[in-house]
């Protein structure tokens, strides 16, 4: 049975939005997400029945995929997993991943970006606090330097559970955010980096390219004055993740290793 193109993720296309007919119209088959970070949902009957991305399967896949904002979207007629790892009732499903997206905000007014720095705060108040083996463990990092997304690395978590933790912390008042002015940064990239990057890039892209740093600078928390040289290859990286031909990939990368080194 050949793929049906439901359409592209956008701004203005959401998944859901592609999804919501198939779950009303009782469809069967495999729902294929390509681009970053994609994955598989199967409906049986219009039920999500198994979804798995590839660092995750079943309800964690799913609230992953539905996070989604860009790739495209095809629809497989007829096609069933050969395993089950969703049990409980679609409605039910969209009701856990609207209670996670509410989550997901109030996270996001606590922890702003993985660049945040949060720092032990002054007890104002006695009183005992009961803390968890992994808060302690959060607390012992937040130093005051260590960034939201350095403090997931050490201790190899995804950082929306690291968020998670520090804005419980937080909440308990046993953290504050460290004014931005008065984090220490490292120094920042030359002035004419992007200017660069960008010229590369759009060998390998075309047009397109300015609005892909943008993006990029975005996922990572970071504008054009703030990145610094520290970061400057994670950020490369993260463009060359958005080529498709591994020659172009493999060229972009060694033109901007070629320039690092100069």
């Amino acid at each position: 049975m050949p793929e049906m193109f439901l359409g592209d993720l956008s701004s203005q296309i959401k998944l859901f939005d592609v999804l919501k007919p198939l779950f009303d119209g009782k469809k069967t088959g495999k729902v294929i997400l390509d681009g970053k970070g994609g994955g598989e949902l199967y409906l049986h009957s219009g039920d999500v029945t198994h979804a798995k991305t590839s660092e995750a399967v079943g309800e964690q896949a799913f609230f992953a995929i539905m996070g989604l904002k860009t790739g495209k979207i095809n629809f497989l007629t007829d096609e069933v997993p050969k395993e089950k790892t969703i049990n409980i009732s679609t409605e039910q499903l969209l009701i856990n991943w609207s209670y996670r997206k509410q989550e997901g905000v109030k996270i996001k007014e606590a922890v702003p970006s993985p660049n945040a720095v949060f720092r032990l705060s002054v007890q104002k108040s006695g009183g005992d606090k009961n803390v968890s083996s992994d808060q302690w463990n959060i607390l012992a990092l937040c130093n005051g330097t260590k960034t939201v997304a350095d403090i997931a690395e050490t201790v190899a978590w995804d950082q929306l559970k690291t968020s998670r933790v520090i804005s419980q912390l937080a909440q308990l008042g046993l953290l504050e955010k460290v004014d931005e002015a008065k984090v220490p940064k490292g120094k920042l990239v030359p002035d004419n980096f992007f200017l660069t990057v960008e010229t590369e890039l759009k060998k390998a892209i075309g047009p397109m390219a300015p609005f892909v740093i943008d993006d990029k600078l975005a996922d990572l928390g970071e504008t054009k004055g703030s990145l610094s040289q520290d970061r400057a290859s994670t950020f490369i990286e993260a463009l060359s993740e958005e080529i498709s031909n591994q020659l172009s990939r493999n060229e972009f990368l060694k033109s901007m290793s070629r320039i690092f080194s100069s």
